[in-house]
């Protein structure tokens, strides 16, 4: 099987290497992929990730037997509907279903119509109905960018100034804005693969979006990420039927199910990967939001430890034969990876500055270095963008992951790099703790 990988960043970087430790898979490429890609396999540098046209060309030209979207963009532009068009299985949902992530409020509707538990909120497209919406929920403020924001269009803040002047931002870009009440309890990461019908979860995660440690400071796209979850490994739900389900049956059961169905009702099956955001609350799961594509970088961790062969299984879900049991296999143990960003992210990240120590870092134990924003620059490694590695560490315990992967991030340096030092902090120190609903 030969397998395309679209996409530039980190996220794409764990398919690949997921794709190459399937044996059934005998050659990958990237489009455009990036530094760290390029060292793993062949990369196709000058086709633009989001113009279906140049990505089926080139799928086409090279026989390619399924095509991986990775990033958001594309699947929104239609990439994976050229693709598919000129019959070529693709994983990745159309850009009809690419609306779940591209518009917030059209994920709230489906939600609506397919019952699914989420926080209240309000559409807005004006500053007087974002402020009664405002006053409506109250603090926390949550405001978000109704369209694609790579992770960092959601400002949640006590500062009801602050809450409207994002607002006013997304206004003046041409916008609208989503205003939902604030959710309580720690949040998870639960991605889901389907084929349109059936569909199989992963193992959940937990991701770190704030720039600073404690959660302080901007949002980005994620600072790093564990799995799995032992907090979350005895909460339950009892329905009133007296079925008892564990956290990713009640997510199946009352998030990704009704949603997957919602949308094939619609003429809109979602083919690939629904990426489900949850907030395990007092009341039981909510859904924070909903993306359309494996989560970044909650990936790097969790494709760490898949065990089933990865190829296969994203070649059965464009095919639309997944089946209605498909049972996935992990490794034993634990993985946590540690993003590595850019001086000045989120806000304008500087570019150029040249990387040392990475072979190092992946020469420790149980530690590997994912690529997102690198280039090579006359045959040094240089910045080139904003979240720039993803260094990755396994072991038998969360601690072991953990100081793998801090090890492997002392190693790496460049001038202004900048990295949470408490991703899994609060889970190593037993402070997560979460209410089973009867």
């Amino acid at each position: 099987m030969k397998i395309l990988v679209v996409g530039p960043g980190g996220r794409e970087h764990a398919i690949v290497r997921a794709l190459r430790r399937d044996d059934a898979v005998t050659e990958v490429h990237a489009a455009p992929g990036n530094a760290g890609i390029a060292l793993d396999v062949v990369t196709h540098s000058g086709v633009d990730a989001s113009d279906p046209a140049a990505v089926t060309a080139l799928a086409s030209a090279e026989n390619f037997d399924l095509v991986v979207v990775g990033p958001e963009a594309p699947l929104a532009a239609g990439v994976t509907d050229a693709v598919r068009d000129a019959g070529i299985p693709a994983f990745g949902p159309s850009a009809a279903a690419a609306q779940l992530e591209a518009s917030k409020a059209f994920a709230k509707e489906i939600m609506a119509a397919a019952g699914v538990p989420t926080a209240e909120a309000v559409h807005a497209s004006d500053l007087g109905t974002a402020a009664g919406a405002l006053d409506r929920f109250g603090a926390p403020h949550v405001v978000k960018d109704d369209g694609l924001a790579a992770g960092k269009g959601v400002v949640v803040t006590d500062d009801r100034q602050a809450a409207l002047a994002h607002a006013q931002a997304c206004f003046d870009a041409g916008g609208t804005v989503v205003i939902e009440e604030f959710l309580d309890g720690p949040e998870v990461s639960l991605f889901v693969i389907s084929d349109g019908e059936n569909l199989v979860p992963l193992s959940p995660a937990q991701d770190f979006k704030r720039i600073y440690d404690d959660d302080a400071g901007p949002n980005t796209g994620g600072m790093g990420a564990y799995t799995p979850l032992d907090w979350l490994q005895d909460y339950t739900e009892t329905d009133a039927a007296g079925l008892t389900r564990n956290f990713t049956e009640v997510v199946v059961d009352q998030v990704a199910r009704p949603t997957l169905a919602e949308m094939a009702r619609r003429g809109k099956p979602f083919i690939g990967v629904l990426y489900c955001g949850l907030a395990v609350t007092s009341r039981g799961v909510r859904v924070v939001e909903f993306n359309v594509r494996f989560g970044d970088p909650e990936t790097q961790a969790v494709l760490e430890r898949l065990a089933t062969p990865l190829g296969g299984l994203l070649l059965d879900a464009s095919t639309g034969v997944l089946g209605a049991d498909r049972q996935l296999e992990w490794s034993e143990g634990y993985a946590a990876d540690v993003v590595i960003a850019a001086e000045n992210y989120p806000d304008s990240p500087r570019r150029g500055d040249v990387i040392t120590g990475v072979p190092e870092a992946e020469a420790l134990d149980g530690v590997a270095v994912l690529h997102a924003g690198t280039a090579d620059q006359e045959g040094a490694l240089v910045t080139a963008g904003g979240r720039v590695l993803a260094v990755v560490g396994t072991g038998d315990t969360l601690q072991e992951a953990v100081d793998r992967a801090y090890a492997g991030v002392d190693a790496i340096s460049w001038q202004g790099a900048q990295h949470r030092t408490d991703i899994a902090a609060k889970a190593l120190r037993g402070e997560i703790t979460v209410g089973a609903e009867g």
